[in-house]
């Protein structure tokens, strides 16, 4: 029986030209980040099971993990998300770290969930935290960072949203409500308020609390309550805008206070697109003194639908400059020949194999490579190459020492 040809269910095959996407989405993510002052880490793929059990989302951990117990018996886990790992990094290196720690990761996670638009078992995403700033300058910093990333892809006004609300004042108003069941469960069911619909979500309500028509109205009015306001009125002064959303709840058991989530209002693909918030305790489960933190994650699925939506990839070529190609026995001078332009600052691709001219030429073009040029015996005896623009198909005879200013024009 033959092979199959699919990768695996959830996950994806990165062909030249996806790549090109991706490395174009990685490099705004390192350029923004870095331009705020953050610095890059990265972490193991494989953890202990009990670093996600600790505080992660029960359903990610139960329903959701690639989970297994290793030749050793441990029990491990494929990385989910990297709240943790960064957590259990800082505390290893508490004492050491310059504070406030400002760091950023680009890594693979995976989730075992139904793949959709938007979700996948396999996905990339940015990682952003602040460690050691209490104060709302770190939630509006990193505010101020998630919307500046947005900006960087040519995000027009209006376009997304940035939703705020506050986990310390929805616990309260949970528990004004007199819940049947533990908070988090209530957490986890107004977390999936967007998906539901209206009569659905208040028989789910009132299963989960006594009084649920008041925790419906608070949830429902969307408007600056203490803890928000301080946030949403300095994000203002730096010209980011933030709405009060009452039901924003954040999935995570982790999060003590301001959660934040950036929605995409498209028609075409409403849902968040990344999100995060206040997490002060979670370095102190590694037995030293807590951390303020502060951060979110944002994934390159939901990025990626956002951009092609709003029609804002633009096109990514081939970063080869040149395709050099053989006419004739001429394999070890054409090799010098490519190296030496490489040394000047050009990518060149060298074809030396045994096919045919217009063979080459038209790889080249299917490529996506501007230019061709031909190397034969008499080229190189008098060092003039035939230089093909394959976008205009005209063919110019260029001295070797013209060949680099001439592309690079």
């Amino acid at each position: 029986m033959a092979l199959s040809i699919q990768p695996y269910k959830g996950t994806r095959d990165f062909y030249p030209e996806d790549m090109r996407l991706r490395k174009w989405m990685f490099d705004k993510w390192r350029e923004v980040c870095e331009s705020f002052g953050y610095e890059e880490y990265d972490g193991p793929v494989l953890e202990p099971l009990e670093l996600f059990t600790a505080k992660t989302s029960e359903e990610i951990v139960d329903d959701q993990s690639y989970s297994f117990t290793d030749r050793g018996e441990r029990k491990v886990i494929m990385r989910p998300e990297m709240t943790p790992t960064v957590s259990r990094m800082v505390a290893a290196r508490r004492q050491e770290l310059a504070y406030p720690a400002r760091l950023y990761s680009i890594a693979n996670f995976f989730r075992y969930e139904r793949p959709q638009k938007g979700r996948l078992r396999e996905f990339w995403q940015l990682n952003a935290d602040i460690f050691g700033i209490e104060g709302v300058e770190a939630d509006v910093e990193i505010i101020q960072l998630a919307d500046a990333l947005m900006k960087s892809f040519g995000s027009k006004e209006g376009s997304y949203e940035i939703r705020l609300n506050s986990r310390v004042l929805l616990d309260n108003k949970i528990n004004a409500a007199e819940p049947k069941v533990e908070i988090d469960k209530i957490i986890r069911l107004i977390d999936g308020f967007e998906k539901m619909d209206e009569l659905e979500f208040k028989a789910k309500l009132t299963e989960a609390v006594n009084k649920p028509n008041d925790l419906y109205q608070f949830l429902m009015d969307d408007r600056e309550t203490e803890a928000t306001k301080e946030i949403i009125e300095k994000c203002a002064s730096l010209g980011v805008k933030v709405i009060p959303k009452n039901s924003l709840a954040r999935g995570f058991d982790y999060y003590t206070d301001i959660v934040f989530e950036v929605f995409d209002t498209n028609d075409e693909n409403n849902r968040s697109l990344f999100g995060g918030g206040r997490y002060d305790g979670l370095v102190g489960l590694f037995g030293v003194e807590p951390v303020p933190t502060v951060g979110f994650g944002m994934g390159d699925v939901t990025l990626q639908n956002f951009l092609q939506t709003n029609n804002l990839i633009p096109e990514l070529k081939n970063t080869t400059d040149l395709v050099l190609a053989t006419v004739g026995d001429v394999f070890t001078e054409a090799n010098k020949l490519a190296s030496g332009l490489r040394e000047k600052g050009l990518n060149v691709s060298l074809d030396a194999s045994d096919r045919k001219l217009d063979k080459k030429i038209k790889a080249a073009d299917k490529q996506g490579v501007k230019y061709v040029l031909f190397v034969g015996e008499a080229e190189l005896k008098v060092q003039k190459f035939n230089l093909k623009n394959l976008q205009t198909g005209i063919e110019n005879q260029v001295p070797l020492s013209k060949i680099n200013k001439t592309l690079l024009a």
